[in-house]
């Protein structure tokens, strides 16, 4: 359980915070980019989640936000870190990534199968939910960084990814299930 009595700590005031292992790191760090790209997210959804998302939308996307903490709290730990040792340390797990992908199955028999790539916007739901996408492929990005540099859970990247994929398609649905996409006309600017 959380409990915290005072939101401010003082702690990161000269551009450090802690890991969820308690080492000390500096704000902009890769794994911090990471893990903040990915609370970026979670944010996103949430925006879209106010937007008016229908109801079956939303709670699958209440749930999502929740893995999102879990995945936070994930990169917040080095997976070779020797920090507290014995504690069992949350990971997403290959559970997380087969859910998003029975959701995109599911949610994705509803759409006609696309013809044109397809822009961001239509109704308000859809563009937060195409925004949300864009977040998420950035935290994406933010992960591959910090797997440059340290051993990251490939479930998380796979988990981003699959998140991507389901956001784009509940974008569609909700542009009256793609019946209302904004299509890409190439060049069309120029004539």
């Amino acid at each position: 359980m959380v409990r915290l009595d005072r939101i401010y700590t003082r702690a990161g005031d000269a551009g450090e915070t802690s890991l969820g292992d308690g080492e000390r790191v500096s704000k902009s760090s890769a794994r911090i980019w990471a893990y903040g790209t990915v609370d970026e997210t979670g944010a996103a959804i949430g925006v879209a989640i106010a937007s008016g998302l229908e109801p079956a939308s939303a709670d699958l996307l209440r749930r999502v936000q929740n893995d999102l903490f879990d995945l936070g709290a994930d990169l917040s730990v080095p997976v070779d870190t020797e920090r507290g040792h014995g504690k069992s340390r949350l990971r997403i797990t290959e559970q997380h990534v087969a859910a998003l992908e029975a959701a995109c199955d599911e949610q994705g028999e509803r759409l006609a199968p696309l013809t044109s790539f397809v822009l961001s916007g239509g109704t308000p739901q859809s563009a937060a939910l195409h925004l949300a996408r864009t977040v998420c492929r950035g935290a994406e990005r933010h992960v591959v960084a910090l797997s440059a540099e340290a051993t990251v859970n490939p479930h998380a990247l796979s988990y981003l990814n699959r998140l991507s994929d389901l956001l784009f398609i509940l974008a569609r649905i909700h542009n009256d299930e793609g019946r209302g996409d904004v299509l890409w006309q190439p060049g069309s600017s120029l004539a």
